[in-house]
């Protein structure tokens, strides 16, 4: 049995940058034979795991119960021994721990690539090394560079096989909520590899746009009153848009990820619904303060169906007409194109939505995806009360 929960959401931004390419331009796509303005799904998921880290501090989030992202984990083991073990002694220590794992540190004890690892998963390598101590072997500090890494080989071969299983057994995800949302790839241990619960696309806009150009200038303040001229001049590619926004969670996927714990997957499926429609990028915000959060949201949970974005109902630009709204547009070319979609493959609707009534008024209706609710956090609720029905 599968679980699905799909959210849907408009997000018409004012002028801005939000996500830019290796030239500094808003990144763009064509689709359906037209430029559109596109934001990655990296940059809508990295927002979504800084949203995370604010529920964290509002005490909704255990730390433990979330990931981090780093070379430096040999660094993280050890400020959590900080006041057991001298600094360098345990740095040298996690190297040698790591490399059990075929988990290497280059230069400096930064890990080759960046690791994804739960906190749980931290600590607990901070453990086993403070009580593994006297077993895990130290690098000789007489190697040569090149005898460096036979060092650590011969020193990984002689550690009891009781200490390498147990580093080996704590790769293991860590019950941290955003590994087992977007997933992970040690590309040195491929069997702890976690596959994502959650998938986000890239946004798109549901129009065609054009690049447009900043042009500025700036003054030097202490500059002689009498001379003349800008100090500085450049320029700044922006766009504005209306974002498509889609991403599927399977439900039966995270539960497993986390360890079977029903609980902590609600958690982490309430969060992520409500960091999809609230968390934004942040991009070039200090020049454009485009915060405008989405105005029309819709979220459907469906068992035993394939995933279906519904980003084809923008297939053909949506072009609006002097005093319409583009937004109100787009979210009738969605709607249409759910019923046509669930009326095609004979699948039964089971979605609920939410608008801000100052753009759709209040006798808007999306019809054939339910019933209208009075906020987001009423839609989310519903959404998690369908899956706990689903459950029993």
């Amino acid at each position: 049995m599968k679980t699905l929960i799909e959210i849907h959401a408009l997000q018409n931004f004012a002028p801005s940058n939000l996500n830019r390419d290796d030239t500094g331009s808003p990144k763009d796509a064509i689709f359906g034979g037209t430029r559109r303005a596109r934001v990655s799904s990296q940059c809508l998921k990295r927002a979504v795991r800084q949203h995370f880290d604010q529920k964290k501090n509002e005490g909704f989030f255990d730390p433990s119960e979330l990931a981090v992202r780093t070379k430096r984990v040999c660094q993280a083991i050890a400020d959590l021994l900080d006041g057991k073990r001298k600094k360098a002694e345990v740095l040298a220590k996690a190297e040698m721990a790591l490399s059990y794992v075929k988990l290497k540190a280059a230069e400096g004890g930064k890990t080759q690539y960046l690791l994804y690892l739960g906190q749980k998963e931290v600590t607990a390598l901070a453990q086993a090394i403070h009580e593994c101590w006297d077993q895990i072997v130290s690098v000789p500090e007489e190697s040569t560079e090149k005898g460096k890494g036979k060092g650590k080989k011969a020193a990984a071969g002689s550690a009891p096989k009781e200490v390498q299983e147990r580093i080996d057994s704590i790769f293991n995800g860590g019950k941290a909520v955003d590994v087992a949302l977007f997933g992970r790839m040690l590309a040195d241990m491929p069997e702890k590899n976690q596959n994502a619960a959650c998938q986000v696309a890239h946004a798109i806009s549901t129009h065609a746009v054009e690049r447009e150009f900043d042009f500025y200038t700036a003054v030097d303040d202490l500059k002689p009153e009498d001379t003349a001229g800008a100090d500085m001049m450049g320029t700044v590619e922006f766009n504005s848009a209306c974002f498509y926004r889609y991403a599927v969670v399977d439900w039966e996927k995270l539960v497993a990820n986390l360890q079977d714990d029903r609980e902590l997957a609600a958690k982490g499926l309430r969060a992520f619904l409500e960091g999809f429609v609230v968390a934004e990028p942040t991009g070039k915000q200090n020049t454009f303060a485009a915060h405008n959060p989405p105005e029309f949201v819709t979220v459907s949970v469906h068992r035993n169906t394939a995933p279906r974005s519904l980003a084809n109902a923008f297939e053909t630009a949506v072009r609006v007409k002097k005093d319409e709204s583009l937004t109100k547009e787009s979210a009738t070319r969605l709607s249409s194109k759910a019923v046509a979609l669930d009326k095609l493959y004979g699948t039964p609707p089971n979605s609920r939505y939410a608008v801000a009534e100052d753009v759709f008024g209040e006798k808007y209706e999306a019809k054939g995806i339910g019933e209208k609710m009075d906020s987001i956090t009423a839609l989310i609720s519903w959404a998690l009360s369908e899956v706990s029905k689903k459950e029993g």
